[in-house]
C-alpha cells in the first residue's frame, strides 16, 4: 500500500488501483453518515474532487490521486456509510480506477513515511 499527504492509501492490483481513507482519516473524521461516489466509467484527472464524505463532525472531500478512468465503485458504502469507521483499509474502499501508469503509485509514501507524517 502507499499513501497520500491526503490520507488516502492505495493498493495495486494489476493496472487498477484501489483507493480508500486511512484509520488515521476516518477517526478524525468520527461517525460517517454519508458517501457521494462517482459514477464508473468516469474519467477523471490527478487532484479532480471525487468523492464527497460527510460525518457528525464534518464534510470531506476526496480526489483522484491519479489520472485514470473509475472502474468500479463500492455501492456498499451507500447503504452502510458506517463501514468507513469499522473497516477503512479494507471493506471501505472507495473506487477502482484503472491509470495509464501504475508505476506513479509509487510516488506516494510507504506505511512507515506515513505513520512518521501523522504522529
Amino acid at each position: 500500500m502507499r499513501y497520500t499527504e491526503d490520507h488516502e492509501w492505495l493498493r495495486v492490483d494489476g493496472d487498477v488501483v484501489v483507493v480508500g481513507i486511512t484509520e488515521h482519516a476516518s477517526t478524525q473524521l468520527g461517525d460517517v453518515v454519508f458517501v457521494e461516489l462517482p459514477e464508473a466509467e468516469t474519467k477523471v484527472a490527478k487532484g479532480d474532487e471525487i468523492v464527497v464524505i460527510e460525518s457528525v463532525k464534518a464534510a470531506s472531500d476526496i480526489v483522484a490521486p491519479l489520472e485514470g478512468e473509475i472502474v468500479e465503485v463500492n455501492s456498499d458504502l451507500e447503504d452502510n456509510p458506517g463501514l468507513v469507521n469499522e473497516d477503512p483499509t479494507g471493506a471501505a474502499w472507495f473506487f477502482k480506477m484503472k491509470v495509464d501508469d501504475v508505476a506513479l503509485v509509487d510516488e506516494y509514501m510507504r506505511e512507515d513515511e506515513y505513520k512518521a507524517m501523522v504522529e
